[in-house]
C-alpha cells in the first residue's frame, strides 16, 4: 500500500542552534503553517522550542 501524502514526514530542528532533529509526521490539511513544539534537547539538556524544517 502506497503512503498517504496528507500526512507527510517532516524534521523538526533545534532552535538552541546545536543541530539536533527529531523527525514526525503531520497533518498538512489541519496544520498548513510550521509546527513548532517544545521537546527536549539532550546537547544542551534542556527544553527547547524545535521548529519545523523544509
Amino acid at each position: 500500500m502506497a503512503r498517504n501524502e496528507v500526512r507527510s514526514v517532516i524534521k523538526l530542528r533545534s532552535t538552541a542552534g546545536t543541530g539536533f532533529t527529531y523527525v514526525t509526521r503531520k497533518n498538512r490539511r489541519n496544520d498548513p503553517d510550521r509546527l513548532t513544539l517544545v521537546k527536549y534537547d539532550p546537547i544542551v539538556r534542556q527544553h527547547v522550542p524545535f521548529r519545523e524544517d523544509r
